[in-house]
């Protein structure tokens, strides 16, 4: 089988100044070149950063990226891989709180569940349509979007709520 290249963008959300290089790092080994991300102040979060970076590779290359950074304590980000002829695309996010989620893309950039993880929704659900939209809602990763708002609506210029530890 031929090998298919794809692109996609990943978005870093919030990261420590501290790791910014070694999250670069982690990139450009992933795609096979070195990478140099334009940072910028998160908002959201003081004393972290942000960046996109938009990516060509084969196809799998979001997931190799998304596995690499998995679990790195303190970083926000989500990847996005583009559909191909016979491939469907992905997206991947991340959390410090939820860690890594994982669902296939059409080409249209839809979310795609799975009919199993549907009927399963159904089965468990039984008559209760509460239940239900709970696990619909877990199926599309809703917790994870939820999360990451704050960070993606504070890149577009505008205003933050600061989010802050408290105790």
């Amino acid at each position: 089988m031929a090998s298919h290249n794809t692109r996609g963008v990943l978005y870093v959300h919030s990261c420590p100044r501290a790791l910014s290089p070694h999250l670069e790092w982690a990139m450009g080994r992933a795609i096979g070149r070195t990478v140099d991300f334009a940072w910028t102040e998160q908002p959201a979060l003081r004393g972290t950063q942000r960046a996109e970076y938009p990516w060509e590779g084969p196809v799998g290359t979001a997931a190799i990226v998304a596995s690499a950074l998995r679990g790195w304590e303190h970083l926000r980000f989500e990847i996005t891989e583009h559909a191909t002829e016979g491939v469907d695309g992905g997206r991947w996010l991340h959390t410090p709180a939820l860690g890594i989620f994982h669902m296939q893309v059409d080409t249209s950039g839809n979310a795609v569940i799975p009919e199993d993880r549907v009927r399963y929704a159904i089965e468990i659900s039984g008559s209760s349509v509460l239940e239900l939209q709970r696990e619909l809602r877990l199926a599309l990763g809703q917790a994870w979007d939820d999360e990451l708002e704050p960070f993606r609506y504070a890149g577009d210029g505008n205003t933050v709520v600061w989010l802050h530890k408290t105790g």
